[in-house]
């Protein structure tokens, strides 16, 4: 993750946000139009997916959230909207994208505020809560399974992998000398104490990346990426769009590749849509968020 991209760990919102990064460059992304039908396969708090429905009266939305929830909060949201909103829990690489059935699809892979500023998930070093980090919470692995039980070696491995921390080793080692870790809180501070002063009061908490790279391996999150990238195509009607917003450098790329090497799709962004400064300052996530978009051609 580069500096930017780390705003996604490090959010002052609160509960589940209702306020969509590039709202507007969404629904003209993915060209919403009467009598369609979207599935927004990471649906949180509902922002996206109500301006979906609202752009016509007969809009048809899919809403799909491993998080039970997010996905409770969502009903909540779109409740006005009746049986036009079909809520279905499922990680989006698990959903089964049945051929040729949408107009839209939409996947924003951020980590919601509602999960960032919830303790007991384990998300943020904020709060003092057990390891879990679980976006599906009848998952097994945990995050206190991996910093407890993983070799140093591997520990080392995930934080340059997924978190692109370059004090990886340092980091590792000093994890396997101080465990076990109940806490988040503690984790962080053992982390902030493996690295140099500089390093430790700079613009970002020096957990940061690591917490990041926890994440991803406790959600498989890259592998779901790229499942998600290679099956969703199919399930684009021919003109069909399809609208991915990442929020650090790991993501983009794979979201890159995977949308430029669809036989099926023609990118439409050659470089990501980014939020304006007026957007950022009255909703900071969006300052890391990057959106690419494509369209099914046959």
């Amino acid at each position: 993750m580069n500096s930017d991209s780390s705003s996604s760990l490090i959010i002052d919102e609160q509960i589940f946000s209702h306020l969509p990064v590039l709202p507007q460059e969404v629904i003209a992304g993915l060209a919403v139009s009467a009598g369609g039908h979207y599935l927004d396969t990471t649906v949180g708090g509902g922002g996206h997916s109500r301006l979906i429905l609202q752009t016509a009266p007969d809009v048809q939305l899919t809403a799909i959230d491993q998080d039970e929830d997010a996905l409770a909060a969502a009903k909540k949201e779109l409740a006005e909207f009746g049986d036009r909103v079909k809520f279905i829990q499922s990680n989006f690489a698990a959903y089964p994208f049945p051929d040729a059935t949408f107009n839209g699809i939409l996947a924003d892979l951020g980590v919601s505020s509602y999960q960032l500023d919830t303790p007991e998930r384990g998300f943020s070093f904020r709060h003092t809560a057990s390891l879990d980090m679980r976006m599906n919470q009848q998952a097994s692995l945990t995050a206190a399974d991996v910093i407890n039980e993983w070799e140093e070696a591997e520990l080392a491995d995930i934080f340059f992998k997924y978190g692109e921390e370059r004090l990886s080793r340092r980091i590792a080692r000093r994890i396997v000398e101080r465990r076990p870790f109940d806490t988040t809180t503690e984790l962080a501070e053992a982390i902030a104490s493996a690295v140099p002063p500089k390093y430790r009061y700079g613009r970002i908490h020096p957990a940061t990346r690591a917490f990041q790279a926890l994440r991803i391996v406790v959600n498989d999150e890259l592998k779901s990426l790229e499942t998600f990238l290679a099956k969703a195509p199919n399930a684009l009607v021919p003109g069909g769009r399809i609208a991915v917003i990442s929020f650090h450098s790991l993501e983009d790329r794979l979201v890159k590749h995977g949308l430029r090497n669809s036989p099926l799709l023609r990118v439409l962004t050659k470089k990501p849509i980014t939020a304006q400064e007026s957007e950022i300052a009255h909703n900071p996530r969006s300052r890391s968020a990057k959106l690419r978009i494509a369209e099914r051609v046959n």
